[in-house]
């Protein structure tokens, strides 16, 4: 991934960007029993569009029961495709492939509505690997607008499919298009939906621990989603004993970055800060090309060389060195 060259801010651009008036994302509450946002049943309600895209309704009365969101039944017939089997999705295009596993673009026979299929390869000495386990086992207890929706699992002997709710791009791919930042009212808009979508995770104790441009979806109507969770670990937040091999290196904080192995949701809420100078700026906010080394300088040129006043403990790290190099904090940092 390379930087984005800043270009100035995008002035022809409008609020939203490219999303028509009509279409734009209409911030919704989840209803979760402990959302402080939580609305009444006869205020606005969510629903999907055959396109997943969010779409707003009023009850017309206060008394008749609202229509709930349900998943498709499977079709009565024996011959017909049916969810968990592998037949039941056609694989369009290829949209990217990575070490262990290819992701396509497909459609469900079932209910015709397009999909994303996330086809791992599975070793025969090595089994399934660890973090598709992870990612299917956690994703299947996670509903919320801002958190993708696995839809299916998909087990032969050759592949494990998970297959997702499709999504046409990421953030990345939209900062790609609109370089020199993005219009202020977008920014706002996906810092709060990646904000409330980490809350719901972290207050079910969850680190998602890999969040860059990359892993942040976004559908036609800008709706912000929480994607990858193949590095996410659950139950242990505060945690005691992790990886530091967590985390893209450009938005991996400098605790880890220093070696340390005790973090809790600060690991995300890091990622955050740095996607959201990102969002603002066009450029990312500490792209180190070389190595962690390179990684820290970056981080100590704005935000100074940390030492036992301004960082305490910082030197029980174990990748800390004292006076390996000394920067000055930014007076505009």
């Amino acid at each position: 991934m390379s930087t984005r060259n800043c270009q100035g801010m995008d002035s022809v651009i409008k609020p939203l960007d490219t999303i028509p008036e009509d279409k734009k994302v209409r911030v919704q509450r989840t209803q979760s029993s402990f959302d402080p946002f939580e609305k009444p049943t006869n205020q606005v309600k969510r629903v999907h569009s055959e396109n997943n895209a969010c779409i707003n309704f009023k009850t017309s009365s206060a008394g008749k029961e609202s229509p709930k969101v349900r998943r498709h039944s499977s079709p009565s017939s024996p011959t017909s495709p049916k969810f968990g089997k592998a037949d039941s999705y056609e694989k369009l295009e290829k949209l990217g492939e990575g070490s262990y596993a290819t992701v396509y673009k497909g459609k469900s026979k079932v209910n015709g509505k397009l999909v994303a299929l996330k086809v791992i390869r599975l070793q025969e000495e090595e089994g399934t690997p660890f973090t598709a386990i992870r990612e299917a086992s956690l994703l299947k207890g996670l509903k919320h607008a801002n958190i993708v929706l696995l839809h299916d699992i998909i087990h032969t002997k050759e592949t494990l499919t998970l297959v997702f709710e499709y999504v046409h791009t990421d953030l990345c791919q939209y900062m790609d298009k609109h370089p020199g930042g993005l219009h202020p009212e977008n920014v706002k808009l996906f810092l709060f939906q990646l904000l409330r979508g980490l809350s719901y995770i972290h207050q079910r104790y969850i680190l998602h621990r890999d969040l860059k441009p990359q892993n942040l979806l976004i559908s036609d109507t800008g709706e912000l989603k929480l994607a990858d969770f193949g590095l996410a670990r659950a139950k242990s937040v505060p945690s005691h004993t992790y990886s530091n091999e967590v985390v893209t290196l450009w938005y991996r904080p400098p605790d880890v970055l220093l070696g340390s192995t005790e973090y809790s949701t600060c690991l995300d809420m890091w990622g955050v800060g740095c996607i959201f100078v990102e969002m603002i700026q066009g450029v990312a906010a500490f792209p180190g090309m070389k190595d962690i080394q390179d990684q820290l300088e970056r981080i100590f040129l704005v935000l100074g060389t940390p030492n036992e006043d301004t960082w305490p403990g910082v030197h029980s790290l174990p990748h800390f060195k004292p006076g390996k190099s000394k920067y000055q904090q930014k007076w505009w940092s």
